[in-house]
């Protein structure tokens, strides 16, 4: 069974090969000498180092107190999440999914070995407490997989402790410093090795080039929306909070800005992606909306005095929800493992190094991304004064309905549009972001109502009383009634603000 262990360093050099003087940082009492320890690791990626390439490292280690499989996914500088599985032949499932947005069916090789000898001494305070461990590493780097050459360097490591204060590393560095110690210039020991056991071969980051065009803008948010999918597969997979919403969030920006900008992306090409994409989304979305229900109702039953909550209604709605935990991560697990899955994520690859671009991706973005915009936000404007003028009832509700999904896609077309329109897009997702929320409340309301209609129907002929579940449909009307009568004074100001764009 894998664990994680959010893990925050900071790597050094030195021209000189020993570790200067520690007892004298703050909060250091005791600078205990631990021995050294062998260490010996294989590192594994694709051939093109897909994984080194996103600053993840994967590699099955010997030696020292956590032998095994360990998976290191970065969080911020200085900062990584890792993995760990215990050592064995073969890797780990679980590791393996959780590379596999990124791998796909490309096989991992071992692409470096790295045996090091690793001098630790552990930073202890007044109470004999770990605040941090210092090694110094002299490595032995091995390319096993193109090429053959090998290099050798001495670095300095100071984790902290799990759970201590990062503004202890500070003062750490500050010793170092002085010692004539400098950060650095690799993120890790293995993108060292890649770098220096590939001779002739210049390894550079890079960037993607300043947005030009029309068509540079749209691809850089649908850039951004690949990527945002292919990160977060690792965070579904671990149950990670909010991951399931945002990776649905993600498939739905891509899918509408497919719409927004079909001038600039042929339609021909991304339609077809386009439902694919919706198709990822439905199945993120099984288990999210109803959850998002479920809280909504219970929330709403909390509000309810004791005298006023007549038979299990409670019970009823858990009923309903049928919470099962874990269950949802393995149905998703098995969606994100999935030939239909995996063949999305090739085809956005494709996309985006291909890109169906139309004549208009060429030209200027202002005016062109401008357009888009426009056009959409005037599909909002038709729908919410169509619902405006409905009477209350199934017709508003739809129509309302259908405005929020168009503000959705204002809105999208609107955070592309940023980098080109500036302070008028912003403004224009600032709103739309507002007149969504407004929207749906609504359809919560809506969707609250059926879902009691439901449950009243079922505790009626279990001999219950249907009386709270009236009492909440009753509140949910008012709720809704709140946003309709609101909703004209609310657009008119949305609608002048609009004018900028």
């Amino acid at each position: 069974m894998a664990e994680t262990k959010r893990e925050i360093e900071r790597k050094y050099e030195s021209d000189d090969s020993g570790l200067p003087d520690l007892t004298g940082v703050a909060g250091v009492e005791t600078v205990l000498d631990k021995g050294v320890a062998e260490l010996d690791a294989t590192y594994y990626d694709t051939a093109d180092e897909r994984l080194a390439a996103s600053s993840i490292t994967l590699r099955r280690r010997t030696g020292g107190s956590d032998a095994g499989w360990h998976l290191k996914v970065p969080v911020a500088p200085g900062v990584r999440d890792e993995i760990r599985a215990p050592l064995s032949d073969t890797l780990p499932d679980e590791l393996a999914g959780l590379v596999r947005s990124r791998v796909r069916d490309t096989e991992l090789l071992p692409v470096v070995r790295l045996r090091s000898a690793r001098d630790v001494r552990d930073l202890l305070d007044t109470e004999g407490r770990l605040l941090a461990e210092v090694s110094v590493d002299a490595v032995h780097a091995e390319r096993l997989t193109g090429g053959a050459g090998v290099a050798q360097w001495t670095e300095i490591e100071v984790e902290l402790a799990d759970g201590g204060d990062p503004d202890f590393l500070d003062k750490v560095e500050k010793r170092l410093r002085k010692a004539g110690v400098r950060p650095s210039g690799s993120a890790s020991k293995l993108a060292r090795a890649l770098a220096e056991t590939a001779p002739g071969k210049k390894r550079a980051a890079g960037s993607a080039k300043d947005p030009v065009t029309a068509g540079d803008h749209v691809l850089a948010y649908v850039r951004a929306q690949r990527d945002a999918i292919v990160e977060l597969d690792p965070a579904v997979r671990q149950d990670v909070e909010d991951s399931v919403h945002s990776m649905r969030v993600a498939t739905r920006r891509m899918r509408s800005t497919f719409k927004s900008y079909g001038k600039v992306l042929d339609r021909a090409v991304t339609d077809p992606i386009g439902e694919e994409l919706k198709w990822l989304a439905g199945e993120l979305g099984v288990d999210r909306d109803r959850e998002v229900l479920t809280e909504r109702l219970t929330s709403a039953l909390d509000d309810v005095p004791g005298t006023l909550v007549s038979g299990p209604v409670a019970e009823r709605v858990s009923i309903w929800a049928g919470d099962k935990p874990g269950g949802a991560s393995g149905r998703l697990i098995g969606v994100l493992d999935s030939r239909r899955y995996l063949a999305l994520l090739d085809t956005l690859d494709t996309l985006i190094s291909d890109p169906p671009l139309l004549k208009a991706a060429g030209k200027k973005p202002g005016k062109v991304i401008a357009k888009a915009v426009k056009k959409d936000f005037g599909k909002v404007s038709a729908l919410v004064e169509e619902a405006v003028e409905l009477e209350p009832g199934t017709d508003r509700d739809v129509a309302i309905h259908e405005a929020r999904k168009k503000t959705k896609r204002t809105r999208y077309a609107a955070e592309a549009a940023g980098p080109a329109l500036g302070k008028p897009a912003k403004s224009m997702v600032k709103s739309m972001k507002s007149l969504q929320n407004l929207l749906g409340e609504h359809q919560d309301s809506v969707m609250a109502r059926q879902t009691l209609r439901e449950l009243s129907a079922v505790a009626h002929a279990a001999g219950e009383s249907a009386f709270t579940y009236g009492l909440l449909y009753g509140r949910e009307e008012q709720r809704a009634a709140a946003v309709e009568a609101g909703l004209p004074g609310f657009w008119a100001g949305i609608k002048d603000g609009a004018a900028d764009l």
